[in-house]
């Protein structure tokens, strides 16, 4: 079972949002084959809170805008250091730099088939400080 074509479409209209408000490697995996809840993650970073919420805040826009797509819940707003946009399909995790490196999304599900996105939409590299 992978992905449906309907959830690699929010996949890649989230991740042209975030991209958009300049968050930090944007990446997807299709996870479907591992969780029953979803069928795709999307990760993104930004360094500060204030970003981190702008970039929430385009994602959820912009799926809304161009895909009709509305979340079914939206965690850890308050604090800014990772909120967790749940759109059945897919579920968009945006992070702070810290949270990213400290939880290591990408460790848990490399298993898991990426999901190609447009160069445009991958967003700023991690420096290599950020992989330790």
């Amino acid at each position: 079972m992978t992905a449906t074509d309907r959830a690699v479409e929010l996949v890649q209209v989230a991740a042209e949002a975030a991209a958009d408000k300049l968050a930090q490697e944007v990446i997807a995996y299709d996870v479907s084959e591992q969780l029953v809840i979803t069928d795709a993650f999307v990760l993104c970073s930004a360094p500060n809170d204030r970003q981190v919420r702008a970039i929430v805040d385009e994602v959820e826009d912009q799926l809304r805008i161009k895909a009709g797509a509305k979340p079914l819940r939206r965690e850890g707003e308050r604090d800014g250091r990772w909120v967790l946009l749940d759109y059945s399909e897919i579920v968009v995790h945006v992070q702070h730099e810290e949270e990213r490196g400290v939880y290591g999304l990408e460790r848990l599900w490399k298993d898991c088939p990426e999901i190609d996105l447009p160069e445009k939409s991958r967003g700023a590299e991690r420096t290599p400080l950020d992989e330790q």
